[in-house]
């Protein structure tokens, strides 16, 4: 276990203390109910997108095979966070362990990885679709489909293993207090005993390579869909073309625009308050949001939700 030294004494403590929200404790209590009902409506959300996907004989396609594993992502990204911010709304102390805070670091940015390769999967999903229609189906095989996913999985969970580990058999001086909700790098790396500038330039770069790697990979995909789509001749071919395509573009949107807000504007050294409103816009918000856009602009994913609601009843 690290020792944290809270003064020139060294005194041993077995945790961070997580500021959360601060604010009294009727104001507490309000959070703590309003992030319980997102949480509930995020894991039914992303959770009818998995029933219906399976149950859907018609959507046991690529598309929506990726879209399935997408919301299970969803899911398990909401719940490395919420569950321990509604325990810390009801906590007095607001102490998380050491374990737990490194544990939570781990998951919420290697779920955060993983999504950002769905997003670069599902546009090369789009890509196939659109450009290549006769031969989607021969190219875009269960096992590719298979080994996409997988891969996406497996990075994700890789990508920033190797600093959190570094990060967490370093020593921590001075204050315990993370002006946070979560155990985010930048509070934990402030409260290290030594600056480490080559692991901070490595999880930059690392960051970095996150984002704009996936991010390009999906804007020249859907150039070249856009590209294809003008050279339909029927109007009504272009609007379906669109359709297919409008709702993962807006998902990447509120992803990547909030995400490159945080890390990647020139004010990324942003006050703690912003640094927690933009984290939960990208690590709550948009998850609780995402199915309502797939639901609401893909014909078949309505048809399906409404067959499951139909069976409910």
């Amino acid at each position: 276990m690290k020792i944290f030294n809270t003064s020139s004494n060294s005194s041993t403590f077995t945790g961070f203390l997580l500021l959360g929200f601060p604010c009294p404790r009727q104001g507490q209590i309000l959070l703590f109910v309003l992030f319980t009902v997102v949480y509930l409506l995020t894991l039914t959300g992303n959770g009818s997108i998995i029933c219906a996907v399976h149950w859907d004989q018609r959507l046991h396609t690529p598309m929506y095979i990726l879209l399935a594993n997408f919301s299970f992502l969803e899911i398990c990204y909401v719940t490395s966070t919420v569950p321990s911010m509604l325990a810390n709304f009801l906590s007095d102390t607001k102490i998380i362990s050491f374990s737990g805070c490194f544990l939570q670091f781990y998951f919420f940015f290697s779920l955060g990885s993983t999504e950002c390769f769905f997003l670069g999967a599902m546009a090369f999903d789009r890509y196939l679709a659109i450009c290549w229609p006769l031969r989607y189906l021969t190219i875009m095989t269960k096992h590719l489909c298979n080994i996409l996913v997988g891969s996406c999985w497996v990075l994700g969970f890789l990508w920033f293993l190797i600093p959190i580990s570094v990060i967490s058999q370093m020593t921590f001086c001075g204050s315990r207090i993370i002006d946070h909700f979560l155990c985010d790098p930048g509070p934990l790396l402030a409260l290290t005993c030594t600056r480490a500038p080559l692991l901070e330039l490595t999880s930059s770069t690392l960051s970095s390579l996150l984002l704009f790697i996936p991010f390009v990979f999906i804007m020249g995909s859907y150039a070249l869909v856009l590209r294809a789509v003008l050279r339909v001749p029927s109007a009504s071919g272009r609007r379906k073309a669109f359709s297919t395509c409008g709702s993962h573009l807006a998902v990447v949107s509120l992803f990547y625009g909030s995400v490159m807000v945080m890390y990647v504007s020139p004010t990324s050294g942003h006050e703690a308050g912003m640094q927690k409103i933009v984290t939960l816009f990208y690590s709550v918000v948009t998850p609780l949001i995402n199915p309502v856009i797939y639901s609401l602009r893909n014909k078949e994913m309505k048809h399906a939700m409404k067959k499951i609601l139909r069976t409910q009843n």
